[in-house]
């Protein structure tokens, strides 16, 4: 409804012939020129009435939706109201739109009844067409619909290519409850950039409002190759699948524009750690559906050598505590317990399962061979306590599926990374970490140092940790289909977690 100071208005139009009294003027051959002989039937009123109608039946809570039929019912005048046709008729950016919606929805793999194309469609037809009388088609409703859903669907579309049609935060973290603990697992870590809505609105009421439109395409090379794919293939699953992909790549990430980086796929189960003149690549082992591996950017900046696992509580609670007073389990796995308040290290044998269970007592065990961190952690900044580390178990590599942490990421060639992330250090460096995981040193020096230490305790503890500077960027990410750094070609890969399914129900939900 159209209002002023809260009191409804009809308002004489301009291009109406019906006016606030019952005056009508000779028709001139611009009046004629696309609306014909129905432009005798146009009516401030009705007009008025059938455009507030459709703004009180819309009841959609997509923001693009929300902030369009705000518009137009703040409109004070009604003639101010039309954004696509005047007393001459309706503008060629009409046909523009739906021309370029009609191209481009379907090469997105999205449905064109999300855009209300169809209707579009069919409304301008009988405009063009001048059929309103032939086909019993009232002028006054049908201005008024084309308006609107011209409106939505140019909004819906440019915010939607800029910013991605949904909100992957506030969906990925209402999705699933903690695996212990109440709440919902935080698994999105990411912080997009909000959708615009109001830029896209007020380019709509501009003259170039149809170059913010085309300005709207994606442009990044992933996802020109994803909707490449896309056009070329006939097969509807797959088509599905990069669709989804391609609004993964419209959600506006930060991300710097770096040269080294390591990017991290939980659908591929694979690292890839690139550099300008390389790409290393291997397996990886991810978290369950359980404890899923959170998706999130950071830089690792730390390497730990031979480190002590400091067990979670959560894997204490519900893996370690049945076995209290064990001391052989303990002494096998090389756990010990310590007094979290005192610092006090105590027997295996005395302690009892509701103290483990208490989370009064801290478990850890020992670092080097055997461990299960294995003997090189790579670490990171966030709130999960998540990192990148070798492991004990490397014929777990050899599985397809390899969803089997509690949400940490075993890299399948540890050492190799290291290497990738120690590229300024020096050769002494470099072998101080191979002598501290048993691997042959390859320097003279290091050669030295096992001739004059043949009986040193193992491990050899010549490099604890080495700080990685600059710190180089690491990329969680979910894509099913996505160029493989290394050939360039497009892969799909099975949706291990479910996420796709989200995304295609939040996609092809709307109305």
């Amino acid at each position: 409804m159209f209002r002023r100071h809260g009191i409804p208005v009809i308002l004489c139009l301009v291009l109406s012939l019906v006016g606030c009294g019952d005056h009508r003027r000779e028709l001139t051959e611009a009046d004629l020129s696309e609306f014909g002989t129905a432009v005798y039937q146009l009516d401030t009123a009705r007009l008025t009435h059938q455009l507030a109608q459709l703004v009180a039946a819309d009841t959609s809570h997509i923001m693009a939706d929300h902030v369009v039929r705000r518009r137009y019912d703040e409109v004070a005048r009604f003639e101010d109201a039309p954004l696509w046709f005047t007393r001459l008729g309706v503008s060629a950016d009409a046909d523009s739109l739906l021309a370029c919606l009609r191209r481009e929805v379907p090469r997105c793999g999205l449905d064109t009844a999300a855009f209300f194309l169809p209707q579009i469609a069919a409304d301008l037809a009988v405009v063009r067409q001048q059929a309103f009388d032939s086909l019993g088609i009232d002028i006054n409703e049908l201005l008024p619909r084309l308006d609107y859903n011209l409106s939505r669907a140019y909004v819906r579309y440019t915010t939607g290519q800029r910013f991605g049609f949904m909100r992957p935060a506030k969906i990925f973290n209402h999705l699933q409850f903690k695996a212990h603990g109440d709440g919902y697992a935080r698994l999105f870590d990411e912080d997009p950039e909000a959708p615009d809505y109001e830029a896209s609105l007020r380019q709509l009421m501009t003259s170039e409002r149809m170059d913010y439109l085309y300005g709207s395409q994606p442009t990044s090379p992933l996802f020109q190759a994803l909707q490449q794919r896309l056009v070329a293939s006939g097969d509807l699953a797959e088509c599905r699948t990069l669709a989804v992909n391609m609004e993964r790549l419209r959600w506006q990430m930060k991300r710097a524009d770096e040269r080294r980086y390591i990017l991290v796929n939980i659908p591929s189960q694979q690292l890839w750690a690139v550099s300008p003149d390389t790409i290393l690549n291997m397996r990886i082992c991810c978290g369950t559906t359980l404890t899923r591996t959170p998706l999130l950017h950071s830089a690792i900046n730390v390497i730990h050598v031979n480190p002590d696992w400091i067990i979670p509580q959560s894997i204490v609670k519900n893996e370690i505590a049945r076995h209290g007073g064990d001391s052989a389990y303990f002494a096998r796995h090389r756990y010990y317990v310590v007094n979290r308040s005192s610092g006090d290290t105590l027997r295996a044998a005395s302690v009892t399962s509701a103290q483990l269970e208490s989370g009064r007592l801290r478990v850890g065990q020992r670092g080097g061979a055997g461990n299960s961190l294995g003997r090189i952690v790579f670490r990171f900044p966030n709130d999960f306590a998540v990192y990148l580390h070798d492991t004990n178990n490397p014929s777990a590599f050899r599985r397809e599926r390899r969803t089997l942490s509690h949400g940490c990421i075993r890299v399948e060639r540890p050492f190799d990374l290291a290497l990738f992330l120690m590229a300024d250090a020096d050769e002494w460096t470099v072998d101080r970490l191979r002598l501290s995981i048993d691997r042959k040193p390859e320097t003279d020096r290091g050669r030295e140092y096992l001739r004059e230490h043949p009986d040193a305790r193992r491990p050899l503890r010549l490099l604890s940790s080495y700080s990685v500077s600059p710190a180089v960027p690491v990329y969680i990410v979910y894509y099913t289909a996505y160029p493989n750094p290394v050939t360039g070609a497009v892969e799909l890969w099975p949706d291990l977690y479910d996420y796709d399914k989200v995304i295609a129900r939040e996609l092809y939900a709307l109305p």
